[in-house]
């Protein structure tokens, strides 16, 4: 189950019952303002170096206790250059779907809200355009973005657990695959 060796702000794994639970210490995020610049790039993130075109998804879930709390998939090519999908708790008191990708700074989007504390998420590569998608059931996928972004090859992928405003949380990951094929359609993700 789990897939990733790597650590970029080691925190631990627990594993129980095919879960992967990360803990989040408090004030931890990978955020780059982009009114500021301020760099956040703090939050744990478990990965693996993957080449070429791949698709990553999870069934995320954590217990939204603070503003911005969230279990995210990840995607990083150097510290400036990456993008996620997370399950967060928003500023508007809404579970939500939210996107961001980076590129000398982050963009912020909000996506679907939802009422259940788990969704899967899913990113996937095709040469230098990314597709973000969601599932509420883990088989029919929802597009959430579909992007250019000019990447290296060799990409780090993987998780995240963050808790930027509050005083941590533990994200939990099940159904985590990494697949490394070539989306035929990649509005749909497949």
């Amino acid at each position: 189950m789990n897939l990733f060796d790597k650590w970029l702000n080691e925190s631990r794994v627990i594993e129980k019952e095919g879960l992967l639970q990360i803990p989040a210490p408090g004030n931890t995020d990978f955020f780059i303002h982009p009114e500021t610049g301020e760099i956040k790039n703090n939050a744990p993130f478990f990965y693996t170096d993957v080449q070429g075109d791949f698709v990553l998804r999870a069934k995320v879930r954590h217990d939204f206790i603070s503003t911005y709390d969230g279990a995210a998939l990840f995607v990083m090519d150097r510290e400036d250059r990456w993008m996620k999908l997370c399950h967060e708790y928003t500023d508007f008191d809404t579970y939500a779907v939210v996107s961001v990708v980076t590129d000398g700074r982050s963009d912020d989007a909000n996506g679907q809200s939802l009422a259940d504390q788990s969704v899967w998420l899913q990113i996937g590569r095709k040469g230098n355009a990314f597709a973000m998608h969601y599932s509420t059931d883990g088989i029919h996928y929802q597009m959430v973005r579909v992007f250019h972004m000019k990447a290296s090859d060799t990409l780090k992928a993987g998780i995240v657990s963050q808790s930027p405003t509050g005083k941590g949380l533990i994200s939990d990951f099940s159904d985590i695959q990494l697949e490394r094929i070539t989306m035929q359609n990649i509005r749909a993700g497949k």
